[in-house]
């Protein structure tokens, strides 16, 4: 919309540029008075808009953020628009033009959008992105129209959004290696503590199979359970649950092998307990 035909960027050091096929206009949003991005009965609204999939799913992606706010307003076309939004480190800013067909239908359209800040956030938002949609969004309606508008080949796009998505993943993998190798290095230091470890590994295993199916949420729960578990585990920590403790207690504790903190009766009666004699006091 603006004449820029720089990109598609992938991985660059400062930003991310990426051009994605829409495939759905809805859902159907409104603009209010102060050119910010409403839900579509709203009071007070100024235009209709058609805010489309890949924008749909990019600001779901971002997770809290500021309300985007339009820097071109729609104006005939409701679909034809651009705004942006901030979310912490990172700004996002779509631009929704036709390529092809006059912009008679949605897949007329076309979504470019660039992500400024932190790689690894705006990684982790491209592969959010992606999954949500449960399609390839660089695959366009019309080839040679969509590589004529955004300047780049269908093979230049896939880069861009693949290798943003591989980053992502190769990120939370890391994550779950370390958290993976920790529990490993527990193992065999203390038997009270193997129910603990194995709960541990139960969320690993679940973090993979969330890594697997490109489902980010997912994995950072699976984390969640298996580091809690691994704080519970290490005995630096000297946490123990009552429900861990007291599975240990009954399957795991040897009959007749007396813990720690146990004393018997007959224990203080081997003791010589010292008397004394009050009845001089009185």
């Amino acid at each position: 919309m603006d004449g820029e035909h720089v990109g598609p960027l992938g991985c660059d050091p400062n930003r991310t540029i990426l051009f994605a096929q829409v495939r759905s206009g809805e859902p159907q949003m409104s603009m209010d008075e102060g050119g910010f991005l409403r839900p579509l009965n709203v009071p007070n609204k100024t235009a209709d808009i058609y805010l489309g999939d890949i924008a749909n799913a990019s600001l779901r992606s971002l997770g809290p953020h500021d309300p985007p706010k339009f820097t071109q307003r729609p104006e005939y076309d409701e679909q034809r628009w651009e705004l942006t939004s901030n979310a912490g480190e990172i700004n996002i800013r779509i631009t929704s033009d036709s390529y092809w067909g006059f912009g008679i239908v949605a897949r007329c359209f076309y979504n470019r959008i660039e992500l400024s800040g932190p790689l690894s956030l705006r990684a982790r938002i491209v592969h959010d992105i992606v999954a949500s949609l449960g399609r390839n969004p660089w695959e366009a309606a019309w080839l040679k129209m969509f590589e004529r508008k955004s300047g780049a080949t269908n093979a230049e796009h896939a880069q861009a959004w693949q290798e943003l998505v591989e980053f992502a993943g190769n990120e939370m993998n890391a994550e779950i290696e370390v958290v993976e190798d920790a529990i490993r290095a527990l193992r065999g230091i203390d038997k009270s503590i193997e129910i603990i470890l194995e709960q541990a590994m139960f969320g690993i295993e679940d973090a993979r199979a969330a890594l697997a199916d490109r489902n980010a949420p997912a994995v950072e729960r699976a984390l969640g359970r298996a580091i809690t578990a691994l704080v519970e585990a290490d005995p630096e920590t000297k946490v123990r649950s009552s429900e861990f403790e007291a599975q240990y207690t009954t399957y795991s504790a040897p009959l007749g092998k007396l813990k720690q903190n146990e004393v018997r009766a007959e224990h203080l009666l081997e003791e010589e307990i010292p008397f004394i004699d009050l009845t001089e006091s009185e």
